[in-house]
């Protein structure tokens, strides 16, 4: 018996049972057309600001789930430059946020075109700007070689470590890279949401890739989701998602890559985590929409870009409490300057003081 599908004689021959996933899918396709519809009837305003909001948090959690945390303001800013949106407190973003980002932007927002090898290796190029992961010099913008032996997922301390998987040997690449492609840019009887599931399952059994094949698989599956949805607008983060359930969606993915290729189980998990993220999509919403009320609400209010970028910040979900302190260091002000900006929106009844007083006030919005 084969160790891994990907030794299986009818490799990648994928099957499932389409009775069991039917009424997920229903409910996945339910949710996606409810929210769609929804969000066409919401202002323009509300919908950049759901999509930037979607977006940012792919970007950070598609490479939290590999353990790299990027700042989030340079993820934020990034995305809204390219996308032309005109928001407070744009910063400076290094070369690894924006090739993340360009990345994802690629993917979701030119998903009508065909994915292709050159694309993939662009993408990849974008991922590793300095041709290196870590301390390691890697090959960037082409499959992995030989070079360094079998290609293998592993964890644990040196000398203790944990096999999870081993991918095809380099050499088979190009031939697997060929027909993965080919059945990705053709159209076929598969429900696109389905086939967003088994392209992210099947692109990361191959592993072309020396490095970011986990962000890369799930890069394409937001991809062929944006298809699914006929739209490059985000509204909902599949990645957020899989962030939550990490633990699972490593348990699964080895699961199934050792499994046969009746991958029913993998679709199903993916639907489940679909299905949830779709669930929390309708809590952010109500987010957006507390702050598109209260920008509308303010619209003659005087508030200068200090005050603007710090109540945004609130709403986005601000790190722990805001006190003056953490005012002024965020706005690069001085701390009278930061307390004065807080008494003008305590006067404007926008902030309120916390209970806590003295030298420990925090201050949330109204």
């Amino acid at each position: 018996m084969s160790r891994y599908i990907h030794q299986n004689k009818k490799w990648p021959a994928f099957t499932w049972d389409n009775n069991a996933l039917m009424s997920l899918l229903v409910s996945v396709r339910h949710k996606q057309g409810r929210l769609k519809g929804y969000m066409e009837v919401l202002g323009f305003a509300m919908r950049n600001e759901t999509t930037l909001q979607t977006l940012t948090m792919d970007v950070l959690k598609s490479t939290e789930i590999e353990g790299e945390l990027l700042n989030p303001d340079q993820v934020r800013s990034s995305i809204a430059r390219r996308l032309g949106m005109d928001i407070a407190g744009l910063v400076p973003a290094d070369r690894n946020v924006e090739g993340v980002v360009e990345m994802m932007l690629d993917a979701t927002q030119n998903y009508h075109l065909k994915l292709t090898k050159d694309r993939l290796f662009d993408w990849h190029a974008a991922l590793f700007p300095t041709g290196r992961s870590g301390m390691h010099k890697i090959i960037v913008g082409n499959w992995r070689d030989n070079d360094k032996g079998t290609m293998q997922v592993v964890s644990g301390a040196m000398g203790k470590e944990k096999v999870h998987y081993e991918a095809p040997d380099a050499d088979r690449l190009n031939d697997e890279m060929k027909a993965f492609l080919k059945w990705f840019n053709t159209q076929n009887e598969t429900d696109a949401v389905l086939k967003s599931g088994i392209a992210h399952l099947w692109f990361v059994t191959i592993h072309p890739f020396d490095d970011g094949n986990g962000r890369i698989a799930r890069t394409i599956a937001d991809m062929q989701l944006a298809k699914a949805d006929d739209d490059a607008q985000r509204f909902y983060s599949m990645s957020a998602q899989i962030r939550v359930e990490r633990k699972g969606y490593y348990e699964i993915l080895e699961k199934t890559q050792k499994g046969s290729l009746d991958i029913t189980e993998w679709l199903m998990w993916y639907l489940n985590c679909l299905d949830r993220a779709l669930n929390t999509t309708d809590l952010r919403l109500q987010n957006v929409l507390s702050k598109t009320k209260f920008w509308d609400a303010h619209a003659e209010t005087v508030i200068n870009e200090r005050q603007r970028l710090m109540i945004n910040k609130l709403f986005d979900g601000f790190d722990g409490k805001l006190t003056s302190t953490k005012w002024a260091k965020i706005t690069k002000c001085s701390p009278d300057t930061a307390l004065r900006d807080i008494q003008d929106l305590l006067q404007k009844e926008v902030l309120i003081k916390e209970n806590a007083g003295g030298r420990s006030t925090n201050y949330v919005l109204k």
